[in-house]
């Protein structure tokens, strides 16, 4: 029956098209593949199920074109990148995968405005997703015999090299051990970056329906599976589009690739200021770091980014540092708009923290004491407890706030597991929030460690997943010791499954509470450790991931030891920076202590909705809203 329905579904194809592609897989098969070993292909296949969920359809079409890297050009036979150029296919129609071509021009010639042309002596290699009813018999027993992921519910992917004779028919062979290696460092890096593709809304012309995006170049440090390391546990892959994109070397160390319409400087004779806004909060002078106020500031009129207390500041800033990295605030502010989290309905803006917690009716009260600086004369943790989660909300209306109650009837598979969340909009939804709740504030940390564990951290999710503990060690708590009831609902997101075991180490926890344990509900419960984590670590519980925070990487000494020792631990290790520009400093602090940055930086969707600024620019900043990851 299965060849029957193949059989028709080609002769379909062949008499009217189906959209970009060059139809179902040929029946090849990875078990056939000189030297692989089972491990690999489940390997691939996991790599192929984790791209498959971030959805790169929804916004790339066969139009965008990917230059691709792994490793250095020796790494390969005949000592050059085998497939340096990649597409999607299936975003508009057709078969659902991506192809790789041996050079953007063999890719251009290929690529019809509605359908894959067959160009002779053109070889590429495909990977298509097939519904496992329409695969081969010897790709579904490899599938069954391996316990191999799917891709989705029921799609596994088909590696094949295709090339097209003179006379028009296509040929298909079994990639190579190589050739493979290729294809799974590709799979693992194009999953972590194509997200942070931003839209360019004035490319392209008015009448495409194509997409256009900002130029861009990443590259992100991949690592190979225990079977295939020898002795090379890492590469460095560098995705570009459009193909051809280099580093420029005043950008490079941005936080996220910024485009190259950014990277050049402006010309200092068109050199002008503008006014601060009177409404705004003080800041710091960027050069002086004199306080300034309201219309007292100058803000740069290019970039509108730095703020400055006079002209002769601004203009010595400019000549010092400021003319090399003004296209790359300029660039930051242009992509304020996508950081916004319109959904809510509450002010979302807290230059006077203590005016808009005023507004909401929650100044002083509960878990919110920490938002403003009027009680920073009591001691993190020790904030004075009365009554219950009402008062530890604020006295917010009971509908306003998450009870501590389980969910409900979530079950997946008929199974109770834990809850896998993409966003605000869910967990809003889930807990019956209104829109017109503050609380995604003081819950962005507990959520933002939850994303973590089950999104980010693939070894932390397998074992909740089974109904395992993780423990995580959680690095620089400091106002989220008062906010213990926020903590407790990652217990009912766990929904029945796992537990976690949350170490909170670092200098301000509270002598009198060090080496306390609060169970916070019955699935997670929180240690308190005070001490610098690199000399109190050998004492604590190993751990499966460490997480630290809104952790300003650039402004502590002490991050020097920690850093050290997380990369001799070898452990998954994420961290949170409130703006771009802090994840800059990270990412160069980062690299400085020898670690690779394998989960590249991209926005938190748990990223606090408030938005603040830097002391001493305009530059958006929000609790939580970039994380970044090493070991991983």
């Amino acid at each position: 029956m299965d060849f029957h329905l193949k059989n028709l579904f080609d002769r379909f194809q062949e008499q009217f098209g189906s959209g970009p592609g060059l139809g179902p897989g040929s029946g090849t098969c990875l078990m056939k593949v000189d030297g692989i070993a089972s491990n690999f292909i489940k390997s691939i296949f996991k790599a192929s199920a984790a791209l498959y969920r971030t959805e790169p359809w929804r916004r790339l079409r066969p139009g965008h074109f990917f230059g691709v890297r792994v490793g250095k050009d020796s790494d390969w036979s005949g000592k050059k990148q085998p497939f340096p150029c990649a597409q999607f296919i299936g975003g508009d129609g057709g078969d659902i995968g991506f192809y790789m071509f041996r050079s953007e021009n063999d890719a251009k010639k290929m690529t019809g405005s509605r359908e894959t042309i067959r160009v002779a002596n053109v070889e590429l290699l495909r990977v298509t997703y097939e519904l496992e009813t329409l695969m081969f018999p010897s790709n579904r027993k490899m599938i069954k015999s391996l316990s191999l992921e799917a891709s989705g519910t029921d799609r596994f992917p088909v590696i094949d090299v295709a090339r097209c004779t003179s006379s028009g028919e296509l040929r298909f062979r079994n990639p190579t051990l190589g050739e493979l290696k290729f294809v799974y460092a590709f799979m693992r890096a194009i999953s972590l970056v194509h997200p942070l593709l931003r839209v360019d809304k004035e490319g392209g012309p008015n009448w495409s329906r194509l997409i256009c995006f900002d130029p861009f170049i990443e590259t992100v440090d991949i690592q190979w599976p225990p079977e295939m390391a020898r002795g090379h546990e890492l590469v460095a892959v560098t995705i570009s589009h459009p193909p051809g994109q280099a580093y420029d070397e005043k950008t490079s160390s941005t936080a996220s690739s910024t485009p190259t319409k950014y990277a050049e400087p402006p010309n200092e004779d068109a050199f002008m200021d503008i006014r601060v806004n009177s409404n705004s909060s003080s800041r710091q002078c960027a050069m002086c770091e004199k306080e300034v106020n309201g219309d007292q500031s100058l803000c740069c009129g290019r970039c509108r980014a730095v703020v400055y207390c006079g002209s002769l500041c601004q203009k010595q800033h400019w000549k010092e540092s400021h003319k090399s990295m003004c296209g790359l605030y300029k660039a930051m502010m242009e992509r304020e708009e996508e950081l916004v989290m319109k959904i809510f309905m509450f002010p979302c803006s807290a230059d006077h923290p203590c005016k808009w917690l005023e507004s909401l009716g929650i100044h002083q009260k509960g878990m919110w004491r920490r938002k403003c600086s009027c009680y920073s004369h009591c001691p993190f943790g020790l904030l004075p407890a009365k009554g219950g989660l009402w008062d530890s909300w604020g006295g917010l209306d009971d509908e306003e706030y998450p009870r501590d109650s389980p969910f409900h009837n979530h079950l997946r598979d008929g199974i109770s597991s834990p809850i896998l969340l993409s966003g605000w909009s869910e967990y809003y939804n889930l807990r019956s929030l209104p829109l017109s709740s503050p609380v995604a504030d003081i819950l962005s940390h507990p959520l933002t460690v939850y994303y973590i564990l089950t999104a980010l951290s693939i070894s932390s999710k397998n074992l909740l997943l089974k109904g395992k503990e993780v423990i995580l060690h959680y690095l620089g708590p400091e106002g989220e010791m008062d906010w213990m009831p926020a903590f407790a609902e990652i217990s009912h997101l766990l929904n029945g499954l796992g537990n976690i075991q949350i170490v909170m180490v670092g200098p301000e926890v509270p002598t009198n509470l060090s080496g306390t344990t609060s169970g916070i509900s019955s699935r997670v419960r929180v240690n308190l450790v005070r001490g610098v984590y690199q000399e109190e670590a050998t004492y604590l519980p190993s751990p499966h991931v460490i997480v630290a925070l809104n952790c300003v990487l650039d402004r502590y000494a002490t991050w020097g030891g920690a850093l050290d020792l997380i990369k001799a631990m070898n452990i998954p290790a994420f961290f949170t920076e409130q703006s771009e520009i802090l994840c800059a400093n990270a990412k160069q602090v980062l690299r400085g202590a020898g670690l690779h940055i394998t989960h590249p930086v991209t926005p938190n969707p748990f990223r606090s909705p408030v938005k603040n600024h830097d002391s001493s620019s305009n530059l958006p900043s929000y609790s939580n809203g970039f994380v970044l990851g090493v070991n991983t």
